[in-house]
């Protein structure tokens, strides 16, 4: 909340500074003036503009050249210096809720070795003495260079006399000590559940559980308050303002969540812009009935649609592939959903004009999602948007279901950064063709909208526009790019991460571009984003960050 003031209190700074109010104005418009403004519009294409007006309602009115005559009156007017003013960016696909609780637990993300990240362990349960569980994230056992999983008997060493339960970087796998399988009533004895996996070593359990291994401790561990809600909410939304991200795809919505983005929104401190899709028929339901529901707050909250998972994550192996795993031959991935399952499932959205996003991974979770797609079509008639997160690996033969059935590819260009070298080692070169395949995909005729999936990794938009239009991560490895075919230009990278992004939840009619009669929701940057280079793209400073015409964040 602390950050939170700071922003309110740099607003004031901001009107003393910059923004200055019209005495007697007749109108209730702003002028935000003396900008390199850019944009793309709904084709596309690049529109320059040096000042935009804003109406009462916080929409954009009209993009202004050095030519055009500016209004007479207006209510409030900023000068914005000449700097960089783009559209906000639109997260396609993360978990804010999640990113919350990440910033405020343990975070072992920057932990490069398994000595450093339980030596952080240690440190974290000695500082915080009065907490029954040791709750963290963000650990990944391939950055180590372990070559194994981690295991509870590490964990017991640092932390013996409380329970710990640290989820990987990816979400899709626990890695937990003895005290927590006791409370968990986890032995030897317990069995991997429908979609998960219970790791043994001599028939007890190792300390680490996948997919949906991982529910087997939600009963034992304590629920987070309203009140620890709220704050994981705020930190959230501190968070995403502060890199320039002001919509998102909420993906996996609960109904505590839901909760706490109506608390926000009916206390007005929800600034950014939520599109739930909710965790579950069971959650779509209960939150929202017989229809998805109508904006709320202003443009603030909708719940559009419902996440699906039919396959797990390549960190984990849980990854749902046509071929055993190169690296582990005797394993083909966790099928979370039977054909059956996914389509009566899909099928129950459908009915009721809920938008489904399923996440599929592996190349055999993204063809079966594809064929239940198929067969759905005709039934349900009209623009659907059918959704699949991540699609991640393809078989090429499958890339062209993708524009041939209106389906999003949902995807996130950091993950190929991240991901690769593990890829090549679960995968095998063989079968890459369609691992990342964002140009095949966009040639192809595929909308492509994209996301970080924040916080598995960071919700920096920059950090993903390098990575799509070089294939590089951020040391410049590999040189030239990691099949540099998939890059997309400059424009198509940006375009998926507003336009496009908004496009694949039904709100570009008034998100993802600053075109007349969208939402004012822009951001203040350092550097013109159509001249920097790559490198220069990952180091974009983010200055403000305005949703609907109105200061939301501004930088110390």
């Amino acid at each position: 909340m602390g950050g939170l003031r700071k922003n309110i209190g740099g607003l004031f700074g901001a009107l003393a500074a910059g923004l200055f109010l019209t005495p007697g104005a007749a109108q209730a418009d702003s002028l935000i003036e003396n900008v390199n403004g850019i944009t793309l519009d709904s084709e596309g294409k690049v529109v320059r503009f040096v000042a935009m007006l804003v109406d009462d309602d916080g929409r954009v009115k009209q993009l202004l050249n050095r030519k055009d005559k500016r209004p007479r009156e207006v209510d409030f007017q900023f000068d914005g210096k000449g700097r960089t003013l783009i559209p906000g960016f639109f997260d396609a696909h993360g978990h804010v809720m999640g990113m919350g609780f990440g910033a405020l637990t343990l975070d072992l993300s920057d932990s490069k070795t398994l000595a450093e990240a339980l030596a952080k362990i240690a440190r974290y349960a000695a500082d915080n003495p009065g907490r029954p569980w040791i709750i963290g994230n963000g650990w990944n056992q391939e950055v180590w260079g372990l070559g194994r999983f981690p295991n509870a008997a590490e964990l017991d060493a640092v932390v013996p006399d409380r329970p710990v339960y640290l989820s990987r970087v990816d979400g899709h796998a626990a890695w937990v000590n003895g005290a927590a399988m006791t409370a968990a009533g986890v032995s030897s004895s317990s069995k991997s559940p429908s979609g998960g996996t219970i790791e043994k070593a001599g028939g007890k359990p190792t300390g680490i559980f996948v997919d949906a291994a991982m529910s087997l401790f939600d009963q034992a561990i304590p629920a987070p308050r309203a009140v620890e809600r709220d704050l994981a909410l705020a930190k959230a939304q501190e968070i995403l303002l502060a890199n320039g991200v002001t919509s998102i795809a909420d993906m996996g919505t609960t109904m505590q969540d839901w909760q706490s983005f109506r608390r926000a929104g009916d206390a007005g401190q929800l600034k950014i812009r939520i599109i739930s899709y909710a965790s579950g028929i069971d959650d779509m339901i209960a939150i929202a009935g017989p229809a998805p529901s109508p904006w709320l707050y202003d443009d603030h909250l909708k719940l559009a649609g419902v996440k699906l998972y039919l396959d797990g994550a390549l960190g984990s192996r849980g990854a749902l592939l046509k071929q055993p795993y190169t690296d582990k031959p005797g394993e083909s991935g966790l099928a979370m959903l039977s054909s059956a399952q996914l389509k009566n499932k899909m099928s129950r959205a459908a009915m009721d004009g809920f938008q489904t996003a399923v996440h599929a991974i592996g190349d055999k979770a993204n063809e079966e999602t594809l064929s239940a797609i198929e067969e759905l079509q005709a039934t349900y008639k009209g623009d659907r948007r059918w959704r699949v997160e991540h699609a991640q690996i393809i078989d090429p033969v499958d890339i062209g279901r993708f524009a041939a059935t209106g389906t999003i590819a949902s995807m996130q260009p950091v993950h190929q950064t991240s991901d690769r070298l593990m890829a090549e080692a679960r995968l095998g070169p063989g079968r890459l063709d369609g691992a990342y395949a964002w140009k095949s995909l966009r040639d192809s005729g595929a909308v492509l909208a994209f996301g970080t999936d924040v916080p598995v990794e960071s919700p920096n938009p920059f950090a993903g526009l390098a990575a799509a239009m070089t294939r590089e991560d951020a040391a410049g490895q590999p040189f030239g790019g990691w099949m540099p075919a998939q890059r997309l230009n400059r424009e198509q990278v940006w375009q998926a991460y507003t336009y496009g992004a908004a496009f694949a939840a039904f709100a570009e009619d008034r998100l993802g571009t600053l075109e007349p009669g969208k939402r004012a929701d822009f951001v203040i940057i350092d550097q013109d984003i159509m001249l920097a280079t790559p490198a220069q793209i990952r180091q974009l400073q983010v200055l403000q960050t305005w949703i609907a015409g109105k200061p939301a964040y501004i930088r110390n």
